[in-house]
């Protein structure tokens, strides 16, 4: 009999034997209502003007975030990567900061989202590395999430090509995947990477390796993710109408023979990113959440559309306020009497902008619409401009209380449906992959011979 093979689900492993049966059509039939995980995901925005404290105070508020979302029953925290983006995210060294949680946490799993893989930026040994010890250390809770980077700060900082961080990500996620479960690893050769015979050294305690995921902003990536068998971050503000074709073709291509694991195994999830601030009066829930959002997305714009920085001088705080003091900026569009509501909103393509801002009865609903619409997991950005760490986590608890326990009460059951019905497609997938290789035999000097 074949070796059983791994289905990672995003939290759980499940070996398989059965063979392949069925289509698309037959993987999706008979979940029912499907249920969305829930994470939190932060930036670490920081806003101007700043006091000398101000990101000593924010890592410390963060860290008291993640151990809430654990104690209150949270699926994942996701950690972004960025580098050299003024009060956008100071979010530059996200494995110490989880290597942080992991030691405050028991259960929540600990999400990259994501580390930049283009090589300058991160070595695929140094990544390795960093990812298996922090498995080690989180007791198996990882969940590798990568991407290419986006915003030519970044990019021309580390001397990324922009025209080639694509294929320096695809390298770099193949070459790390074999260091995971290679022993030795048996080097790699790229345009890129040029990688000798090493044993990457420590392995992830989870077996073969942590989820893996990929930061997706555009129809095409979520295809490419589909290919490659991994989970699908998208961090683009989509509402439920929006995600489910994505999703649809997300796992129509998962379940075709065009699947072929870049991992050795695969990672069937697909995530969404939503602006998130509960409280039980949605006028009070508006007046707090929009506003930072708002700064959120403006600075995101600048650095990734159409800004121009000088370092250390431009103020982008102070920009956004005098942006919103235009007239044309109807900030009233948003509010329970405002022009528009429901349906009108969706219709004017705003729907996603407010996101999971609301009281916990707007708040279920939308969860529920993510879920029908086949959304995996729903990642709640809480921290944006000058909301208050207080405010978050009474939002967090609010939620907890009064929305959560419906989605968890359903949980397992849903997990063992999904499991049943994507496992036949998992193992056609894997079995098109390319096995661990055989290291060749060589040597290394020392220093002295050397």
């Amino acid at each position: 009999m074949a070796p059983p093979t791994r289905l990672t689900t995003g939290h759980f492993d499940f070996n398989i034997r059965s063979g392949w049966m069925g289509s698309y059509r037959g993987v999706r039939r008979g979940f029912g209502r499907r249920l969305v995980k829930f994470g939190i995901f932060i930036e670490q925005n920081l806003p101007r003007p700043w006091s000398a404290d101000d990101e000593y105070r924010l890592l410390e508020e963060s860290l008291a975030q993640v151990e809430l979302a654990d104690r209150l029953g949270i699926d994942c925290a996701w950690v972004v990567e960025h580098h050299f983006l003024e009060e956008y995210s100071h979010s530059a060294a996200p494995e110490v900061f989880l290597a942080a949680a992991s030691q405050r946490t028991s259960r929540i799993r600990l999400g990259h989202g994501i580390i930049q893989l283009p090589a300058n930026i991160n070595h695929p040994f140094r990544t390795a590395e960093r990812i298996a010890t922090l498995d080690l250390l989180s007791d198996g809770r990882v969940e590798f999430g990568t991407g290419e980077s986006t915003s030519d700060v970044e990019l021309d900082g580390f001397a990324v090509e922009r025209s080639e961080k694509r294929d320096q990500w695809a390298e770099s996620i193949e070459a790390i995947a074999r260091m995971f479960v290679e022993d030795p690893f048996a080097g790699y050769q790229g345009r890129f990477l040029d990688l000798p015979p090493r044993n990457v050294i420590p392995k992830p305690r989870q077996r073969p390796h942590p989820p893996l995921w990929v930061a997706c902003t555009r129809e095409e990536t979520i295809a490419l993710a589909a290919t490659l068998g991994i989970g699908v971050l998208s961090f683009n503000f989509v509402s439920p109408s929006e995600a489910k074709q994505w999703v649809d073709d997300y796992y129509a291509t998962l379940a075709s023979d065009r699947c072929v694991p870049v991992g050795f195994a695969v990672n069937p999830n697909f995530a969404v990113v939503a602006p998130f601030l509960c409280h039980a009066d949605e006028a009070r829930a508006i007046d707090l959440g929009l506003e930072g959002f708002d700064f959120f997305r403006f600075s995101g714009l600048h650095y990734f559309a159409a800004g121009e920085h000088r370092p250390g001088a431009t103020d982008l705080w102070r920009a956004f306020e005098a942006e919103h003091e235009k007239p044309e900026i109807d900030r009233n569009l948003f509010l329970p009497t405002g022009p528009l509501v429901g349906d009108e909103m969706k219709r004017a393509g705003i729907e996603s902008h407010r996101g999971a801002v609301g009281t916990p009865e707007q708040i279920r609903t939308l969860m529920r619409a993510y879920s029908d619409a086949g959304v995996d997991q729903v990642m709640f950005l809480m921290q944006g401009g000058h909301l208050s760490h207080e405010e978050i986590c009474a939002s967090l608890e609010l939620f907890a209380a009064e929305v959560l326990p419906e989605f968890r009460d359903e949980e397992p059951a849903r997990e063992r449906a999904k499991t049943k019905r994507l496992a036949p497609a998992i193992e056609a997938a894997l079995a098109r992959r390319e096995p661990p290789r055989e290291a060749p035999d060589y040597t290394i000097g020392s220093a002295s011979r050397a």
